[in-house]
């Protein structure tokens, strides 16, 4: 089966097809409103996993007599 003319390959034209479906749209206002939220939990995330990991390392050192490798 031959492509349409407006694309340039039967998955090019495969593509656009999915595109129109509801669940793309959907997937694709959601993932532009909840972009943001995602964005500062990772922040947030990794900052709480940095003072931990400070903390650990401290621990270490206290622990471990001062020995404790980088």
């Amino acid at each position: 089966m031959k492509h349409s003319p407006e694309f340039r390959s039967r998955r090019e034209e495969e593509r656009a097809a999915l595109k129109n479906t509801p669940g793309y749209k959907a997937w694709s206002v959601m993932f532009t409103l909840l972009y943001p939220f995602i964005a500062v939990f990772t922040f947030v995330f990794s900052g709480i996993v940095m003072i931990f990991s400070g903390i650990s390392r401290v621990l270490a050192f206290v622990f471990g007599g001062g020995n404790a490798k980088r």
